[in-house]
Formats: C-alpha cells, structure tokens, sequence
C-alpha cells in the first residue's frame, strides 16, 4: 500500500522530500478573469459565477441574520458544547502568546518600544464541500478576535439549496465574525481581494481551500491583498521507534489520507517491526473509513522509510519540513530542539494529530508543501501589525547627534545631516 525505503541515502532525500507536483500558474489566466470580471460587474458577477460553480441562484449572498439564528438551532447541544470547549482551549493558548510592550533605554536619552495594531480587515475563507470546516472558523476567527480586527469577514460556499452549514454559522458568530456570505472558490477571494457593493475589500485574505482557492490567494497579491501564507495538500509525518503503538500510528496517517487523494503521509521509522505492524494496521483501519477510496490513493504516493538511527529520522525531518510531525517515540521531550522545520509537533503516543486539529488550543492552519522552512503556522500575530516607536529628548540629540551626523554624512544625505545639526545647536 505504501511505498517502503531502506535507510536511504543522504543524495536520495531531494526526491524523497518532493511534494507532489501542482502547477498552479496554469490555473493563473483562468483566476485573473474571474478577478477584471468581478472587478467590472461587481455583485453580478459573483451571482453568475455562484450559479456556474455551486449550482445555485442567489440574488442576496449575505447569510441574514434569521438564517444565523436559525442555523445555530440546528447545531445538537452536544456539538455545541464541543465547539464552545474547543473556543476556551484555543482563546486560552493564543491569548497568553500576546506581545507586551517593552520600553527600553537603546542610549542615554533615547528610548525605543513597540505596539501591536490590529489588521482593521481580514478575510476568512471557510471550505464548505464534502468536509465544511467549521473548526477553521475557529482556528482563524479565534486569533483575529483576540487581535482586536474591526471587521471580519467569511465567505463559505452554499450548498444546494443555497444554504451555509449550521455549525460554520454557529462558530461565525462565537467569534465575532462581522459578516458572513455564501460565496466559494476563486469569486470569494476576489471579491474579498477587490469589494463589490455587498462584500467590503478586505486586507489580508486567511484559509484553506482546493487548487482554484490556493491560485486565487495568490493572485490577490496582485491587487495589494496580503495573505496568510502558500498553501498546499495536507501532510503529517509520524516518526517512530519500537515505543509506538502501531495501532495509533495508522490511525494517524489515515487521519490526513482521508483529507484527499493528493494529501501526503510519511511513516519513518527505526523499527522493521513497527514499521509491519502499522502496514497491517492501515490495511484494517482504511476499510472501516467512509472515504476509503480517497485515503487509498493518498497512501499509494505515501512512503515508510526505515533508518538505521533516530537522528536520521530528524535530519530528514528537517529537509522535508512537515505540516505535523508526530513523535510516537520513547523520549519524544529529548528531541524536541532537534526539530527546526515543522509546522506543529506532537509528542508522544497520546498526541494524536487530530487533538490539535480541533481542541488541544494550538493552530490547525499550517505551512505546507515545505513551507514551515520559512513560514509558522497562524497565530495572533498573523492578524496584527507591529509599529516602532522612538523618543529623543535633548539628553538623546546630544548622545546620538555626532553618531547620525558621521553617518549621514557618510553616505550624502546632507538633509538627515542637518535635522540633526540643527537640533544638536538649538539645545546648546
């Protein structure tokens, strides 16, 4: 089912380490001309577009404030009880994460700090097909409210029947979200990207979403839209030794397998026999899962890897730099600093990945495709700025003063020279 590598060597990792290959820039023309369309028609063009991709004719795509109530009585108590603990848990590990502002003294005189302000409006995109994720609602809402972000938009494709999912209203509303529209794939970036008359422009555009939504994200870069980061397939490597409960393993893998055919999992491992068991293990586990079929054809472009020693297991970590990364191994807190590239790690056999998917208070929204190289996964900082402030009093002018001048001088800006001068003669 899975591809198995025998300690592979260090010169076979580049190709290991590679994603499946997704040519987003074909998609590029196709995405640009929903864009001018939306930008030339507005409202109607997203009706259209609505009608063509989700098979509905929506006059109003701004979910009503009955629709809202209504929805919410549709959520059982128990699934809102759930929803609610797993607000609590995500609020309480992204609120503590806040920047305090600290003062310092850089030079006699001169004192420097800096302030967090909240982006005024961002965009949230909600997938809403065979899977609405409505725990993204609170992964990205969660951290935009504890920002401060004076409008928070969602946009979330309707069904059928021109309706939006219960439970992705229920979560809208417990985090404050200002709006919300039935709105999916490339019109609701661009409409987000651009405004039209029903839906504000927004400034940074957050969410997951398939091909079409990963292209339009990047496209909306173009009309001056930031966004939270590239976006790809779902991944999660599980790193294990003879300490691995092989039952647990598979259940792990098969949690991102079911995600979609191009989703891509990793077993690897120390242990030949862990690394059987596990293989037996998915085989029984896959035919008791609804998306049985998606989750195989992830698994067949899927590798279990065996090494010879745990610390070529973290090297090679650390080159394919995963979404999650689960450590099911002996003493998973002893290699903690030896992971450099990782979006979100899970220590121990207990820390299923699914636990920070929905409730452990960590973020689900993560780089992928070997993003967590360079980019962290979502958190408060993601919806705010940061601002530096400097004060000089004349104690400062006079310690900084022939410093600036030297400097200035230096690289021929007479001008920054003479703001500085004339301060250093006033206070003489």
């Amino acid at each position: 089912m899975m591809k198995v590598f025998y300690n592979p060597a260090v010169e076979t990792w580049p190709e290991l380490t590679r994603r499946p290959v997704m040519n987003l820039e074909e998609l590029f023309p196709m995405v640009q001309s929903v864009f001018e369309l939306i930008r030339e028609k507005g409202d109607n063009a997203i009706i259209d577009y609505t009608n063509q991709f989700d098979k509905v004719m929506l006059k109003d795509f701004k979910v009503t404030q009955e629709e809202i109530i209504e929805g919410e009585s549709l959520v059982s108590e128990e699934l809102k009880t759930a929803i609610q603990k797993s607000f609590d848990n995500i609020y309480k590990f992204h609120n503590v994460l806040k920047e305090q502002v600290k003062e310092i003294e850089t030079t006699p005189g001169v004192r420097c700090w800096r302030e967090s302000r909240p982006i005024e409006k961002v965009g949230i995109y909600i997938p809403g097909g065979s899977a609405p994720l409505f725990s993204t609602v609170l992964m990205l809402g969660i951290p935009a409210l504890i920002a401060g972000c004076r409008e928070v938009v969602v946009c979330t494709p309707p069904d059928r029947f021109g309706k939006v999912h219960p439970a992705i209203l229920f979560a809208s509303q417990l985090v404050g979200a200002t709006s919300v529209y039935k709105i999916g794939g490339i019109q609701a970036i661009g409409a987000m990207a651009i405004g039209t008359k029903s839906v504000p422009r927004v400034s940074k555009i957050f969410g997951p979403g398939n091909q079409y939504v990963m292209a339009a994200k990047q496209v909306a870069q173009q009309y001056g839209v930031a966004i939270d980061m590239p976006a790809g397939p779902s991944e999660v490597m599980v790193i294990a030794d003879d300490a691995a409960i092989a039952e647990f393993v598979a259940a792990d893998l098969l949690s991102q397998a079911e995600h979609g055919a191009d989703s891509q999992v990793m077993l690897i491992t120390t242990s030949e026999k862990l690394a059987e068991e596990a293989g037996h293990a998915l085989t029984h586990q896959l035919n008791r899962l609804p998306r049985k079929e998606v989750a195989q054809k992830a698994l067949e472009n899927s590798p279990i890897i065996l090494f010879h020693r745990i610390e070529d297991c973290i090297a090679f970590s650390n080159a394919y730099a995963p979404e999650h990364l689960i450590l099911a191994v002996d003493n998973p807190r002893a290699l903690v600093k030896e992971v450099i590239n990782a979006g979100s790690v899970f220590l121990g056999n207990y820390s299923c990945e699914s636990a920070g998917d929905y409730a452990s208070g960590t973020n689900h929204t993560l780089p992928t495709n070997g993003y967590a190289n360079m980019y962290s996964g979502v958190s408060v900082d993601s919806f705010i700025k940061k601002i530096t402030f400097q004060e000089l009093s004349a104690e400062g002018v006079k310690s900084l003063g022939r410093i600036v001048e030297t400097m200035a001088e230096a690289e021929g800006l007479q001008a920054h020279k003479e703001a500085m001068t004339l301060r250093l003669n006033y206070i003489k």
